[in-house]
């Protein structure tokens, strides 16, 4: 299963576009938060199973603050991240997946890439693929699969 994680595009879809050209193989779409007005588009381009929430600037989304689900074996919560003060550190959301009992914790709002693996829970955040905060600023995406034997692989991906 290949599983393709973003965040925080903010309504400008270019570098989305772009990436949906990279990874036209996809099972399931995950977007983190902020898309400010592009869901008609989203689900317009995406066909696979698809999780979104609520980013601090979707005023008018329908879509949910917070989500939790399974990718295969794992436990999955996913939300933008604002509420849980990821801006300051990942302990809090970190904290929350554990008492979930969640496998993997998924944020964004920092616009900064971050992953984290404990023995007990991942947390991660592809970044922005349309304002990144990083040094060097390319658009950032995380891609997910799991494998045949239910081992997990993720890869930081980075826009040129």
């Amino acid at each position: 299963m290949k599983v393709l994680i973003v965040s925080d595009t903010h309504g400008s879809l270019k570098n989305l576009d772009k990436v949906l050209k990279l990874v036209p193989d996809m099972d399931m779409f995950i977007h983190l938060g902020d898309v400010e007005g592009s869901e008609a588009y989203l689900n317009a381009v995406i066909s696979c199973e698809k999780h979104i929430v609520r980013g601090n600037n979707d005023f008018f989304s329908e879509f949910p603050k917070e989500e939790e689900f399974y990718i295969g074996r794992y436990k999955v919560f996913i939300t933008h991240g604002h509420g849980y003060y990821v801006s300051l550190n990942s302990e809090y959301i970190v904290e929350e997946g554990k008492a979930r009992q969640d496998d993997i914790v998924m944020f964004g709002h920092t616009h900064k890439p971050f992953f984290r693996e404990d023995k007990d829970i991942i947390a991660l955040n592809p970044g922005s693929l349309s304002y990144p905060r990083q040094e060097g600023r390319k658009g950032t995406y995380m891609l997910m699969e799991v494998d045949e034997d239910e081992k997990l692989h993720i890869k930081q991906c980075y826009l040129d």
